[in-house]
């Protein structure tokens, strides 16, 4: 019967550790990587997005094309590391593609050398939840085609997918 429990309670543990690490980690490895940087069409415009579409931010704090996102900061924003060559899509400028040393070696792509990030809380193509946050120290935006942060709030509060209210945020994080 002890023997039992204890398998019992075992599993319980690894049940519940695998539910905590699919909840906390709600981009792939694949989301958070770039082999291509593309235009995708918003609320805002075209802006620099991934190959599928999910929208790509630049964050005010960072200087010199060096980030200053790094902590529970790249858990809310992950950072776009560089997979294989990036190269540019339709619209985006490869001259202004780059990349940046991250404090692990790993190289993190940039634009205009803005360092880029995706936003956790976007789940899908053309998603706009991180435009305008506030949080970490600075401001995040979307990016223009020409590497500019485009500093407006979507209009009539929908993303282009219109399944996203945005609404002015408040502080998602602990």
């Amino acid at each position: 019967v002890v023997a039992c429990a204890v398998a019992l309670a075992a599993a319980g543990v690894a049940a519940a550790a695998a539910v905590t690490h699919q909840s906390s980690h709600s981009l792939t490895a694949s989301q958070a990587t770039a082999g291509r940087v593309t235009l995708h069409k918003t609320k805002l415009g075209k802006v620099l997005a991934t190959s599928s579409g999910r929208t790509l931010y630049l964050f005010m704090v960072d200087k010199l094309g060096r980030s200053k996102c790094y902590g529970q900061c790249a858990g809310y924003w992950p950072p776009l590391m560089k997979k294989g060559k990036v190269t540019a899509g339709a619209g985006v400028k490869a001259g202004l593609l780059g990349t940046t040393k991250r404090k692990n070696g790993k190289l993190q792509v940039t634009y205009k050398r803005h360092p880029l990030y995706l936003f956790k809380l976007d789940t899908g193509a053309g998603q706009l939840k991180g435009q305008r946050q506030n949080f970490f120290g600075g401001r995040w935006f979307v990016v223009s085609a020409a590497g500019k942060a485009i500093k407006a709030a979507p209009p009539n509060g929908t993303t282009s997918t219109g399944t996203t209210t945005y609404t002015e945020p408040t502080n998602p994080y602990p």
